[in-house]
């Protein structure tokens, strides 16, 4: 089994969905795998981009069609939504582009906007000049973070096998009991 085989062919794939959501972590390993020469720098910012586009404007429109009922559910955090609802309004520019960087808000966030009514004439060019600095910024600290630990990813590559190995063979020590025991607790039918 030879990871960079796997990076290589479902990498931008991987990249796309895990940028649909929450995407720092992916985007930083792909601008990790873009320095070991394992995808293209400019794909994985575009790629990045593209995900997290498309993740925040479908949360978008599902916030302005159910965004109200599904806000309405938080009743202990109402006031927090409320003093939102005014910002994203007054400030459209720095909410829908700092939402992104903002932890925990990456889902929410563009749900929220949504639920403003921030018109899609404002929010569309806004989210995509977003999600373009993004991509950006995340995939460039993901390649020059390449340059700082690359003496130890040939040592990783090198392991990696074997740790894999030893997380499959504990995981199946730990499921094999349980599933014994599960199955002779069942009552015959």
């Amino acid at each position: 089994m030879d990871i960079n085989h796997f990076i290589a062919q479902y990498g931008y794939w991987a990249l796309f969905i895990g940028c649909l959501a929450e995407g720092e972590t992916v985007t930083l390993l792909a601008g990790l795998a873009a320095h070991d020469g394992l995808l293209r720098y400019g794909m994985v910012v575009f790629i990045a981009a593209l995900g997290g586009l498309v993740g925040d404007l479908t949360l978008y429109f599902i916030g302005r069609r159910y965004g109200h009922r599904v806000l309405r559910r938080f009743k202990r955090a109402q006031p927090n939504i409320e003093r939102a609802n005014r910002l994203i309004l007054r400030y459209p520019l720095w909410f829908v582009l700092g939402v992104r960087f903002m932890y925990g808000f990456r889902l929410i966030g563009p749900l929220m906007i949504g639920a403003s009514r921030l018109a899609p004439a404002r929010f569309v060019p806004l989210n995509f000049l977003g999600a373009v600095l993004w991509a950006f910024i995340f995939v460039t600290l993901g390649y020059w973070g390449g340059r700082v630990i690359e003496p130890w990813l040939h040592k990783v590559d090198h392991h990696l096998k074997y740790g894999l190995l030893l997380v499959g063979l504990l995981l199946l020590i730990w499921l094999v009991p349980r599933a014994i025991r599960y199955l002779l607790r069942r009552k015959p039918r």
